[in-house]
């Protein structure tokens, strides 16, 4: 995996994102020699599939409209 030091990503950081972006790899961000950070490409097309993915998958549990908690709970109604 490419790496590349954490002073010459902030100084070249839309660049760096751009490359990754169009080569497809990651990189990773160091600090002193240690690693802080990965970059990885976006998925594989910019339409992609997970926009809408979880559409029909939610369960509603009880009653969405009525309070969590009980009226007579609530200090501001006393």
């Amino acid at each position: 995996m490419e790496q590349i030091k954490i002073s010459e990503f902030k100084a070249k950081c839309i660049a760096v994102l751009a490359r990754v972006d169009k080569s497809k790899t990651p990189l990773l961000v160091t600090r002193f020699g240690k690693p802080v950070a990965q970059i990885f490409p976006p998925p594989t097309s910019r339409n992609s599939d997970w926009i809408g993915s979880m559409k029909e998958t939610g369960e509603i549990l009880g009653d969405i409209v009525a309070p969590a908690a009980d009226p007579e709970d609530w200090e501001a109604l006393r």
